[in-house]
């Protein structure tokens, strides 16, 4: 919101300020646009104040958008006793302004997070967005972005090797490498799966490149390499409630869905049961990454990969506090694992900076979590199905579940049917849709009516953990999600060897019907789905 404010305020002030100096002989005119330059002023000064990014990226766009200001008003200034060359110059300017100008104050704020380096000019930040932005539409759905960097995904029959179809690669330029690297291969096909990088000339021809590996016989698949991005629904936090649920975090009061979730009847159950967990589970978070250092996630993360351990975003970090933040820590919020003895949570970025990724990287991520021996990988991200494009997901769902990963999914936010979007149609996955204070499905969220395993969480207004020790509301099933992943987590470390479906049995077994059972699925109650397990 403060960056499109940003945007029409300084065009105001620049506008005004040009005005003000051509009418400044004719007084009533000149107060008028004097005025109009004042309030657009404040504006900008607003939207700067509350925008997100550094103090030093915030002094630096004033510094340069004030000697933009200075210049161009002075150089209309001495234009404005001749008129046909003012107004001629003035339409040039805001010609060339509406095709460059617009695109510089779009960028400028170009990262919504507190993270962003203040070295990156505005041209800088362009050419990063450029360069993550560079896939390309889907020549089946125009609403689908490619990889450019490897816009295919291809299956070789288990007979042949990449060598075999040479012939074909080598007739439209097209570059390629393995795609994925299962340490089992024995028990997946996924090392059989490849890259297939397009040369720029030949984007147009997909569907002919598609036709001729098919032609090839040695495939036995082709599919498109999709991009995603997310993008949590910032919101104002619900009134507080004064449950303390036996916990001492200060922020324990501004999380609504203890209530419904019953949270404090799990905390007392734990604590007169004194159950022991066999292990302590640990939660993947395939995400944008994991503010590692966070006051309220540090004592419970561990480290997949060094690189992992810092979130440019925030989409991961909110949702690994709402996984496994620090129960009873005195610090910050808490889940639903109140001493902290049943969960531990790691990171595995398969998200930019930006929120994007593709779909051969969300598959990396999740090979590669339960390689590590991930109990849970918790995914809040998706895009639109399509059953021509979702073969090596199926494929990744069942080798996780091999290992012994339970995969929980966030069903999406379009208000749309969740079968329609993957990984949330799935086979082999809980896909959980969000639920507001008052059971109500969630006006954003996806319904999992028409799915096997579908479940319901609190998804709005949610607080939880944001980068360097802070703390955001948000909506979306990507909140909802970690709720649910945070349960399973709890339940796989009292009984390690469920399986995916036995778990989802738990869940729908124990859990509470909403206003809207149907659509969403029941709303889980922690404290029963453990006693089912326990008893």
């Amino acid at each position: 919101m403060f960056s499109l404010l940003y945007q029409i305020s300084f065009i105001l002030s620049l506008s005004g300020l040009i005005a003000w100096f051509y009418f400044q002989e004719k007084p009533k005119m000149s107060r008028l646009m004097s005025t109009l330059f004042l309030g657009g002023f404040l504006g900008y000064l607003l939207s700067l104040g509350m925008v997100e990014a550094t103090i030093k990226h915030k002094c630096f766009v004033l510094f340069r958008d004030l000697m933009v200001m200075g210049v161009i008003s002075q150089f209309f200034n001495l234009l404005r006793n001749n008129s046909i060359l003012f107004f001629a110059f003035l339409a040039g300017f805001y010609g060339l302004f509406a095709t460059q100008g617009i695109q510089i104050l779009e960028q400028t704020f170009l990262n919504p997070t507190a993270t962003e380096q203040a070295t990156n000019t505005a041209e800088e930040l362009l050419e990063k967005k450029e360069r993550l932005l560079r896939g390309i539409q889907s020549t089946n759905h125009p609403n689908i972005l490619l990889d450019r960097t490897g816009e295919l995904l291809i299956e070789i029959n288990e007979q042949y090797k990449i060598a075999d179809i040479s012939t074909t690669l080598e007739a439209y330029q097209l570059k390629v490498h393995p795609a994925f690297h299962p340490i089992d291969e024995s028990s997946t096909t996924l090392d059989e799966y490849y890259v297939i990088d397009v040369p720029n000339e030949q984007i147009n021809d997909l569907e002919e490149i598609k036709k001729a590996l098919y032609k090839t016989t040695m495939v036995n698949w082709v599919e498109e390499n999709e991009l995603i991005q997310v993008s949590p629904l910032e919101t104002t936090p619900l009134a507080s409630t004064k449950r303390q649920y036996g916990l001492n975090d200060p922020y324990i009061s501004q999380l609504w869905g203890f209530e419904v979730m019953n949270v404090d009847e799990l905390n007392n159950g734990l604590a007169k049961s004194k159950i022991k967990p066999k292990k302590k589970a640990l939660i993947a978070i395939l995400d944008t990454g994991v503010d590692a250092t966070h006051e309220d996630l540090a004592a419970n993360y561990v480290s997949t990969k060094k690189k992992y351990d810092t979130d440019d975003r925030g989409h991961g970090t909110h949702c690994a506090g709402i996984a496994a933040a620090v129960s009873n820590n005195a610090v910050g919020i808490a889940s639903m694992s109140p001493n902290n003895q049943f969960v531990e949570v790691t990171s595995i970025q398969v998200l930019t900076g930006f929120g994007f990724g593709s779909q051969k990287q969300i598959i990396d991520g999740m090979i590669l979590a339960a390689d590590k021996g991930a109990d849970v990988i918790s995914m809040s991200l998706g895009g639109l199905a399509n059953s021509l494009r979702q073969k090596a997901y199926e494929d990744a769902v069942k080798y996780c579940n091999k290992k012994g990963s339970v995969i929980v999914v966030a069903a999406g936010n379009s208000s749309k049917d969740a079968r329609n979007y993957t990984p949330a149609n799935l086979d082999g996955v809980i896909t959980v849709s969000a639920i507001d204070s008052k059971l109500d499905k969630a006006i954003f969220s996806n319904h999992v009516t028409h799915l096997k395993m579908g479940v319901a969480a609190p998804g709005v207004a949610i607080y939880s953990t944001f980068p360097n020790n802070e703390y955001k509301t948000f909506n979306g099933t990507s909140m909802a999600t970690p709720y649910v992943a945070g349960l399973v987590g709890i339940l796989k470390s009292i009984q390690p060897d469920l399986t995916t479906k036995q778990v989802y049995a738990i869940l729908n077994e124990s859990g509470k019907n909403t206003n809207a059972t149907k659509e969403t699925g029941k709303l889980i109650q922690p404290a029963k789905a453990i006693q089912l397990v326990i008893d």
